[in-house]
């Protein structure tokens, strides 16, 4: 088997990218630590057409080299915001009138595979990523419209949050790419 070259895949330019209709799903980062795990979920957010990042708390924003390193240039790609509190991220997209999802094991919570986005008309979504070691923050969790959890087994009880993301990511997108 030959391998692909990128003309092969049809990849858009950065510009014309940015300019290409995106899937309404936004990815909430509430605190993340790790660069690298921040531009692994820039990276994802690229291939899945993903509308944007919020960037919250102490998660780091570009430029930066680290973040670049795993993000290969998405980080100039995918349209990114900052915002002090994650709080405040999802009070705008409140306004906005996205539904915000909590990705995060919770008792009630919905596992992933049964989460069924509805992408008719002008409906939005987006969903919190946390921390790597206390998960999403409970007051955010508890303003959150759904929990959403990945079913796993084994003997580790979390997934990594860029690993998590790309599940998610995922999951939204094999559904809107069913309605365009």
């Amino acid at each position: 088997m030959k391998k692909k070259t990128i003309w092969d895949m049809n990849r858009l330019s950065v510009d014309d990218f940015r300019r290409s209709d995106k899937m309404p799903l936004t990815v909430v980062v509430d605190n993340v630590r790790s660069l690298n795990n921040i531009g692994s979920i820039f990276r994802t957010s690229d291939g899945f057409a993903v509308k944007r990042v919020m960037l919250c708390g102490i998660s780091a924003t570009p430029p930066s080299p680290e973040i670049h390193k795993t993000a290969l240039g998405a980080e100039d790609s995918v349209d990114w915001c900052y915002f002090a509190t994650t709080a405040e991220a999802v009070d705008v997209l409140k306004a906005e009138g996205a539904e915000i999802c909590c990705l995060e094991q919770v008792i009630g919570s919905v596992s992933l595979e049964a989460f069924d986005p509805d992408f008719s008309g002008d409906r939005s979504y987006a969903f919190v990523v946390g921390n790597e070691v206390d998960g999403v923050d409970p007051a955010i969790v508890d303003r959150c419209d759904v929990c959403i959890e990945i079913p796993q087994s084994g003997t580790k009880h979390s997934l990594n949050v860029a690993v998590s993301a790309g599940i998610a990511m995922w999951h939204f997108f094999q559904k809107y790419i069913k309605t365009i």
